[in-house]
């Protein structure tokens, strides 16, 4: 067999990243988001702080210096200290952008409520994405990964293909807006909508278009959905809370949103970055073809080795606290690293190695967060991803790149890992 690729970082000397001083004497900390090497592979600062610094300060794009926690003990304490809040409009909250800043002052969601207001709202929509009922959901998921792959095979694959446009973009987002309710017939446009509000590549004018086509469509369907209700979310959302004023209009609009697109990228990267790691491991691929119910301890350590979400995890202190001797005063920002917890040292042996076979116990990665405002849809994710790589591979046994692996066109380097366009041939 042939031998797995494997990446290592290149061992660089670095300066003190957790404070760096000028003439003055005045601390100044290391720009954040730090910038991946290469490719997947994470920001070597997070390496040297989880051993040196787990506790230290950033400076973000507007001057400010909230903390950042790298170490995977330290993560899961902030994301369930309800010390902490969720809330963007605090003063001091860390936002990771202009664009970011102006978004927090819309109405919120739960994603972004502290308790009890957070529960109260996420309860509304929750119940869809029990383990139990994502369950019934995989014969659906199953024939819409067939459909898109039979659809793949009618058209060829002796010529570049790119798996993104073809397969990877569709699934996840034919599957919500079924859950959501929309007709069959809109998933074409819906989809090319939120690609292009998502992908990093359209102009802000021709994002912000998107954004605004896809709220207007959402508007629309929850109007139809008041007259003529149906067995989707955003029928339940009106008849249990729309109707009888538990909400307004615009607030089961911004729900239906938030389902639509907050995992979406996240779920289009991670099925572009197994089919590449799968790529650079062909013995762990070669095993897959083989046994295919080993796509779930694949999905396992693909979750754990790339993070697709990386910068959502971030709070403000609402007073005081100490972690690890370091003073974090109220109205300072924190950043969690779920990334860097997730190649944490302490926690997951020989972390930079993708190994499905990987012995774990009782430790869990955080690519889907921690705590109270653990992803809502953990397990849909997990059984379309379990699903897509249990399939792929059999329907297309030979999948293969059609570019050389250097010429693989990632996300910009300080932005989540993901993959932009992945050309293939079959």
């Amino acid at each position: 067999m042939a031998a797995a690729v494997q990446y290592h970082p290149v061992r660089i000397d670095q300066p003190n990243l957790a404070t760096q001083f000028n003439r003055s004497s005045e601390p100044k900390y290391p720009k954040f988001p730090f910038s991946r090497p290469y490719g997947a592979e994470p920001a070597l600062e997070y390496a040297n702080l989880r051993k040196n610094h787990p506790v230290s300060r950033v400076e973000l794009w507007n001057g400010s210096h909230p903390w950042l926690v790298v170490k995977h003990k330290d993560v899961c304490e902030v994301l369930t200290d309800t010390r902490l809040s969720k809330e963007r409009t605090r003063p001091g909250f860390p936002e990771m952008s202009a664009g970011g800043k102006a978004a927090a002052r819309n109405k919120p969601t739960f994603v972004d409520m502290d308790a009890p207001e957070h529960m109260q709202q996420r309860s509304m929509v929750e119940g869809t994405f029990f383990a139990e009922n994502v369950q019934k959901m995989r014969p659906h998921i199953q024939e819409t990964v067939d459909n898109l792959l039979d659809a793949m095979i009618k058209e060829g694959g002796d010529k570049p293909v790119d798996l993104v446009e073809k397969f990877a973009l569709p699934v996840p987002s034919y599957i919500i807006y079924g859950i959501l309710g929309v007709p069959f017939e809109d998933l074409e446009y819906l989809t090319k909508c939120n690609a292009i509000r998502s992908n990093g590549s359209a102009t802000a004018t021709e994002a912000s278009n998107a954004n605004k086509e896809l709220l207007d469509y959402l508007g629309n369907l929850v109007d139809l959905r008041v007259e003529k209700p149906k067995d989707d979310v955003i029928s339940k959302l009106v008849v249990e809370q729309l109707i009888p004023g538990h909400i307004e209009r615009s607030d089961a609009i911004q729900i239906a949103f938030l389902l639509l697109v907050a995992g979406n990228a996240t779920m289009v990267n991670m099925i572009n970055l197994g089919v590449v790691t799968l790529f650079q491991h062909p013995d762990q691929l070669n095993a897959l073809k083989a046994d295919p119910s080993l796509s779930k301890p694949f999905v396992e350590e693909l979750c754990r080795f790339h993070t697709g979400s990386a910068m959502a995890t971030r709070r403000v202190a609402k007073v005081d606290i100490t972690l690890r001797g370091k003073l974090i005063k109220a109205g300072e920002g924190i950043i969690c690293s779920n990334q860097s917890a997730n190649r944490d040292e302490e926690v997951f042996p020989d972390p930079d190695t993708f190994n499905m076979y990987r012995r774990r116990g009782s430790e869990e990665a955080l690519g889907f967060g921690w705590g109270q405002h653990r992803c809502l849809a953990e397990w849909l994710a997990r059984a379309e991803l379990e699903i897509v790589f249990a399939t792929l591979f059999q329907k297309l046994p030979g999948l293969r790149l059609a570019i050389p692996f250097s010429e693989i066109k990632y996300t910009p380097p300080a932005k989540d890992v993901g993959i932009t366009e992945l050309p293939v041939l079959f």
